[in-house]
């Protein structure tokens, strides 16, 4: 249970107005020119089609959710996940302006919505309805950025009345199935692991008769990032994922892309060793 002092639970919760509707009477009228069933098809418009305000804070609040979960480990069900203390300050500024982006995003939407209805009047033509659109003040509500940060419980915190063998089992219980949970999360930094060094092998595998391949940067620096933050995410101190780790940082250094591209040996040799550390440990 000493985990909790190496880490705390962090849930993110982004909502992102989707702006869609289908339209009833076009796909009435689409699913009767085709002679087919009422349902075969939906006719669904973009409410705001000609503009990518909306979209845009769609795709910046993916973005967020995406960092989040590089950088946290599966934890519960209820969407809490697990961040290591050795990260919080990092993820804490990081997530501080994503908010204020987010924010300011959202606020820009907000001024422009009236005229981004009378714009979507020309873009949507004869499927414009404007009782589509709700009042500003229900727009807003459909806009959000929540986050949360809890301590990791300790096992001995039961304040129950009941006997002294019934609370021992409740801590068993809490125990094992934290145990479980820790478990299931540090699954995820071999796998994110395991997937970084199975590409790398994949790429660097010549075969006869294939076309030429285009080698980037990324390459060497997504490894040279994941060694990094694997560092921090290993919250158990597992010598076995702290080993594969050094092993891997310590296959690519010197290690040159423009190298890489050009010879086939150098591609052979750092292969063997990525392959090597595949090899080695049992994923």
């Amino acid at each position: 249970m000493s985990i909790s002092s190496s880490a705390v639970l962090v849930e993110l919760n982004i909502s992102v107005w989707p702006a869609s509707k289908v339209d009833r009477e076009t796909t009435d009228a689409v699913n009767a020119n085709a002679s087919a069933v009422r349902d075969a098809s939906q006719t669904k418009k973009n409410l705001f089609a000609g503009t990518s305000m909306r979209k845009d804070i769609d795709k910046f609040a993916a973005r967020v959710r995406l960092y989040h979960n590089q950088h946290t480990l599966p934890w519960a069900d209820k969407g809490q996940r697990l961040l290591p203390t050795k990260l919080f300050l990092e993820y804490k500024q990081t997530m501080d302006t994503h908010e204020h982006t987010f924010n300011m995003m959202c606020n820009n939407f907000y001024v422009m919505y009236p005229s981004l209805i009378n714009d979507a009047r020309t873009s949507l033509g004869t499927l414009f309805k404007m009782d589509d659109y709700p009042d500003i003040e229900e727009v807003k509500g459909k806009f959000g950025f929540r986050r949360s940060v809890d301590p990791i419980p300790e096992s001995g915190d039961f304040r129950l009345d009941v006997s002294i063998s019934d609370l021992e089992d409740i801590k068993s219980q809490y125990e094992s199935k934290f145990n479980e949970r820790l478990a299931d999360a540090m699954k995820a930094p071999w796998e994110r692991l395991h997937t970084t060094l199975t590409a790398m092998s994949e790429k660097l595998t010549d075969k006869e008769g294939d076309e030429k391949k285009r080698y980037h940067d990324s390459l060497l620096t997504n490894a040279q990032d994941l060694c990094g933050l694997l560092t921090k995410l290993n919250v158990t101190n597992d010598p076995k994922l702290e080993e594969a780790r050094q092993e891997l940082e310590r296959s690519i250094v010197g290690v040159n892309i423009e190298i890489i591209k050009d010879s086939g040996y150098q591609r052979e040799v750092l292969k063997n060793k990525v392959d090597a550390i595949i090899n080695k440990f049992n994923w």
